[in-house]
C-alpha cells in the first residue's frame, strides 16, 4: 500500500461465476501473503491481462484527464526476490467527494460497461461501510482519502482490468491481519480500519506477524465487489503468474501477493 493509499478496501461476494461449477472457465487466484491494497491489485491485474501501455493509458485518460501518465508498472525487488509494482505518481488532492460525485465520474468515463458496473459497486460498498461506521446515509458520506485521485485510479482501473480478464471463478486466500494503527483523516485509528472491519463479515482471516495495516479499504471493497470466494488454491492450470508488491514495508516480510490465472482443472 502506498503512503497515499490509506483508504484501500478488500471484500467478497458473488457477482461472477454464472456458468456453473463444472466448466473449465478461467480462474483467477490471489494469494495474499502480507496483505492487499489498491496498488497491489493494480499491478497484479496489469500482469494478468498483459495490457499494453498504450491501451492502459487510453483507458486511464478516459476516466479523468488528470490520470494520464500517472502509472508505471516496474520491476521491483524485496529481499532479493523480484516482482512487480505499480508506481503511481499523482498530485495530492484533498477533495472531499460524495458517492454521487464519484458515480458521476464513473458514468461519464470511457470504461467498458462491465468496468463501470464493478467500479460503481466498489464505491457503493465503501460508502455503505463508511456510513455504517459514522452513522450516516451512504449518499451523505464524504470520502477523504478514498475520494482522492489515486483511489479513483486504483478502483476504476482494477475493475476495468478484471472485466477484461473476465474470470469465471475468483478465489482469494484468507486475509492476513495484524494489530497496530493507521493515520487517516479521522486521526490515529486501529487496524483493521473501521470500514475494512465493516466489510469483513464472513471473510476468513489469519494472523500476520507484523504491525500495521495489511488490508486497505480499497482492497477490501474491491474483493467484495469483484465477487471473491475465499479458500485454498483452486484446481487450475497456471498460465499467467506474478508477484505484485505494495509500497508499505513490513520488517522481515515482503509486502506482496501472488496472482495466478488459467483454466480450471477437474478430476
Amino acid at each position: 500500500m502506498s503512503e497515499t493509499h490509506h483508504h484501500d478496501h478488500a471484500c467478497h461476494g458473488h457477482t461472477h461465476g454464472h456458468h456453473g461449477g463444472h466448466s473449465h472457465g478461467p480462474v483467477l487466484t490471489i494469494r495474499a501473503h502480507s496483505g492487499l491494497s489498491g496498488d497491489i491489485m493494480l499491478a497484479g491485474l496489469m500482469r494478468m491481462t498483459e495490457i499494453s501501455s498504450e491501451d492502459f493509458e487510453a483507458r486511464l485518460a478516459s476516466i479523468m484527464p488528470e490520470l494520464a501518465g500517472s502509472v508505471e508498472l516496474v520491476r521491483h525487488e524485496v529481499n532479493h526476490i523480484g516482482g512487480w509494482h505499480a508506481r503511481v505518481n499523482l498530485p495530492h488532492q484533498h477533495e472531499h467527494r460524495t458517492l454521487g460525485d464519484i458515480l458521476g465520474i464513473i458514468g461519464r468515463s470511457g470504461l467498458s460497461e462491465r468496468g463501470k458496473e464493478l467500479s460503481a459497486a466498489t464505491f457503493s460498498l465503501l460508502a455503505k461501510a463508511e456510513a455504517a461506521v459514522h452513522g450516516k446515509a451512504p449518499e451523505d458520506v464524504h470520502f477523504h482519502e478514498v475520494g482522492a485521485l489515486d483511489s479513483i485510479l486504483d478502483i476504476c482501473m482494477a475493475c476495468e482490468l478484471f472485466a477484461m480478464l473476465a474470470p469465471e471463478h475468483f478465489v482469494v486466500s484468507p486475509l492476513p491481519v495484524a494489530d497496530g494503527h493507521v493515520h487517516c483523516a479521522h486521526g490515529i485509528i486501529p487496524v483493521p480500519a473501521p470500514a475494512v472491519l465493516e466489510l469483513m463479515e464472513g471473510v476468513p482471516v489469519r494472523p500476520f506477524p507484523a504491525r500495521g495495516e495489511t488490508v486497505t479499504p480499497t482492497a477490501m471493497a474491491l474483493l467484495k465487489a469483484l465477487g471473491a470466494e475465499f479458500g485454498p488454491w483452486p484446481a487450475m492450470r497456471v498460465e499467467k503468474r506474478a508477484l505484485a508488491y505494495g509500497t508499505k514495508v513490513f520488517e522481515g516480510a515482503p509486502n506482496g501477493a501472488l496472482f495466478a490465472f488459467g483454466p480450471a482443472e477437474h478430476d
